[in-house]
């Protein structure tokens, strides 16, 4: 009996502990609620969140498939000027060889995506700048010398070559068409690593992080939290579909490697420059021919906006591309081409995928009223600035007619000083701030109009002739 009893005495006890772990671990099993409810008045809606769901998860490995076979390695060999020396002798050094002891040989690596079976390439502008020698490798291991087509550093973008074909290439996406929050993969060569691709969100876009530092740079990155390092820039950012939506360009970090926050050039801009450039060897960049302002609250407040919205325009270009639609200064630029526009970099985005030329509507608000504004873009020859003080701004230069004083020092009966120098055709060509201008293919330059018409009218090249303020004289050939 005792026996029996016992026996009974330990089913109910394991009984019971079933039963309390069945009651455990259906409670666990249960759908997990989440709720949000910022606004109290709003009914509490939960989210059921169940642990054993399915998702609806991208599949990444046919963009990768797409991609990987079109983003290349980039090796690249130049030389730097040792910090021993001071720039000022090279205002002695025109066409001369420099010495060899004055220069160290440097190599830097980075990624480049092929954009046409027949061996074009496209990488950021920091990464062949100013390289003697570019080597670039594909997926595949085959090695080939690059040639440069063509750079652009107010877009950080150059068009490299390789002599090759029936090459795998990437598509171009619609930049866009890219939404916050869809998801992406960032692929190049971080760490001198081949082949990585790396997967992440869009962030945000129209970023502008003052990275390039010109006053005519375009700025409008698209931001993502794809993991991309040094090695990284020139490579591809693609979307789902394995179309290139971007070129990774940049960082933001303060050890130098990723930390959550990575740059990309939008595709339609890049295709943009790629075909000016391997269709005529250049950017042919069109203007609005505007200086404008963001908008913020108290910009608003002030000047009596009922909206945080558009771009203000501060000053209208004389014989721009806006003056001559009708433009007047304390516009408000809501849309281009029925896109919204709310800050510098969606401005720069949009004009900078047209060319000279090209037709575009731009709404504007003057007044309490909404007006449309067909505008016909210019070129940046076409679209000069002539403001106070006879001061011309032309290529990336802004002219100063000079004093009565410098006419005194120098002997010179007319001339213009470069004051700023941009990225343009100017600069590429060697000319350097305070060069003071006396003369262009041997007529001598006594009006802004003389400036501006020997500039802008002349096909093929002109010859400026001037002297540095230490009176050094110099002569530049400039290709237009």
């Amino acid at each position: 009996m005792k026996r029996i009893v016992g026996i009974l005495f330990i089913a109910i006890i394991g009984g019971a502990i079933s039963l309390g772990l069945y009651k455990l671990t259906e409670k666990k099993e249960r759908p997990i609620q989440y709720s949000y409810h910022a606004d109290q008045r709003l009914p509490v809606r939960p989210v059921n969140y169940s642990l054993n769901a399915g998702f609806n998860l991208p599949d990444f490995e046919i963009p990768a498939a797409l991609s990987v076979p079109a983003v290349v390695h980039i090796k690249t060999e130049f030389q730097r000027k040792s910090g021993v020396y001071d720039d000022f002798f090279d205002l002695f050094n025109f066409g001369q060889q420099m010495p060899d002891e004055r220069y160290r040989a440097l190599t830097a690596v980075g990624s480049g995506v092929i954009i046409s079976p027949e061996g074009f390439i496209v990488t950021n502008n920091h990464v062949v700048q100013d390289a003697d020698k570019i080597t670039v490798t594909l997926n595949d291991k085959r090695v080939y010398k690059g040639t440069i087509v063509g750079t652009d550093p107010s877009t950080d973008l150059a068009v490299i070559k390789i002599d090759e074909k029936n090459l795998s290439a990437l598509q171009f996406g619609n930049s866009d068409d890219v939404r916050v929050g869809e998801w992406v993969l960032a692929v190049g060569n971080p760490f001198n690593l081949t082949s990585t691709v790396t997967a992440g969100i869009v962030s945000a876009k129209a970023r502008d992080i003052n990275i390039l530092g010109s006053q005519g740079s375009v700025e409008s990155f698209i931001q993502t939290d794809a993991a991309v390092n040094p090695g990284n820039s020139g490579g591809a950012l693609v979307n789902t579909k394995g179309e290139l939506i971007g070129i990774n360009a940049a960082i933001a970090s303060g050890t130098g490697s990723f930390v959550g926050y990575s740059f990309a050039i939008p595709s339609n801009i890049v295709k943009k420059v790629v075909d000016d450039f391997i269709s005529h060897g250049k950017v042919d960049r069109a203007y609005l021919g505007i200086y404008y302002k963001e908008i913020d609250a108290q910009f608003a407040k002030d000047e009596g906006f009922p909206d945080v919205k558009g771009v203000y325009v501060e000053d209208v270009v004389e014989g721009g591309a806006a003056a001559m639609a009708g433009f007047k200064k304390g516009d408000v630029v809501l849309q281009i081409n029925d896109m919204p526009v709310n800050s510098k970099s969606e401005l720069l985005e949009i004009i900078a995928q047209h060319n000279p030329g090209d037709k575009i509507n731009v709404k504007i608000e003057r007044e309490g009223k909404t007006i449309d504004l067909p505008v016909t873009l210019q070129s940046e020859s076409g679209s000069l600035a002539v403001v106070k003080n006879n001061q011309i701004i032309i290529y990336g230069a802004t002219f100063q007619r000079i004093t009565q004083n410098e006419k005194n020092r120098f002997h010179l009966d007319d001339g213009f000083q470069i004051t700023r120098l941009d990225n343009g055709l100017l600069k590429s060509s060697g000319i350097r701030e305070g060069f003071i201008v006396i003369a262009i293919d041997k007529q001598p330059v006594h009006s802004t109009q003389d400036l501006k018409d020997a500039l802008s009218t002349k096909k093929g090249g002109v010859l400026l002739e001037g002297i540095y303020p230490n009176g050094l004289r110099a002569y530049y050939g400039i290709g237009l």
